[in-house]
């Protein structure tokens, strides 16, 4: 995945309004890695129920079903 598809300053507003706290630019560059880490290995559990389901097209529901499976990133 290239780096220039997700955007640092979001996560680094988030952050920030989290912690009240101003956030480095190292650390919002490792957070944005980590949220695209765990992305990546939610969309390919989304896309193997997909697949147990006898589909080709992920659902809505696929993705509900996942974020209920497991507890957030």
């Amino acid at each position: 995945m290239r780096s220039k598809e997700f955007p640092s300053a979001p996560l680094e507003r988030i952050a920030r309004e989290a912690s009240g706290k101003r956030i480095s630019k190292g650390a919002t560059k490792t957070l944005r890695q980590l949220v695209l880490d765990k992305a990546e290995i939610k969309a390919r559990e989304i896309v193997d129920i997909t697949r147990h389901a006898g589909r080709k097209t992920v659902m809505k529901e696929d993705v509900e079903f996942a974020s209920r499976r497991n507890p957030p990133i």
